[in-house]
């Protein structure tokens, strides 16, 4: 598997090595020797699998300590523009972000640790994303940031349909109103 390190530390690209013929393919998606020989010794305790139409939003998600979740995102099919935001107070890349294109087609993963604020756009109709994360999840500590918040500047692709978020995602509030994480 190689590794692609992104502007900030820990937040890192996994490009899985496939091995294919004329059946088809295979490749490794998990390994938590390999992940841990990364810097990635976590446990997984939950697989979330989530569908999208092209142009919604999801996030950007977090949940608060002790709950905090890091997350291993990939793309089953479709594709989307995965973005992790550092809202560690303190943290020298604090407000800035990472973003990547995940497809089924370039099988790339991002290792979000905890402490980032996590969501991405669906590129594609039916584009579903299939990621692990650390922690169980737990309603009372979920919280997050809004989208489109000017300080963080994230440039989302321009899509030729209209952006679609959920009320609750609409609501968060900005990265400056964030209690220390």
């Amino acid at each position: 598997m190689r590794v692609i390190k992104t502007e900030i530390p820990g937040v890192v690209m996994l490009e899985p090595r496939v091995c294919g013929d004329e059946r088809g393919y295979f490749y490794e998606s998990y390994n938590k020797a390999l992940f841990a020989e990364q810097g990635i010794p976590l446990e997984f305790v939950q697989d979330n699998h989530v569908s999208s139409a092209k142009g919604i939003i999801r996030g950007l998600h977090y949940q608060k300590d002790p709950m905090a979740q890091a997350k291993l995102v990939r793309v089953v099919r479709g594709a989307i523009f995965d973005v992790a935001v550092d809202i560690r107070k303190g943290s020298p890349t604090f407000g800035q972000y990472a973003a990547a294109t995940l497809s089924a087609e370039n099988r790339r993963m991002i290792f979000v640790p905890a402490g980032f604020a996590h969501g991405y756009c669906s590129l594609e109709d039916n584009s579903e994303v299939l990621y692990k994360v650390s922690g169980l999840y737990s309603p009372l500590d979920e919280a997050g940031i809004i989208w489109n918040d000017p300080e963080v500047g994230i440039q989302w692709p321009k899509l030729n349909v209209d952006y679609k978020l959920s009320p609750k995602d609409l609501a968060l509030p900005q990265l400056r109103e964030l209690e220390t994480v």
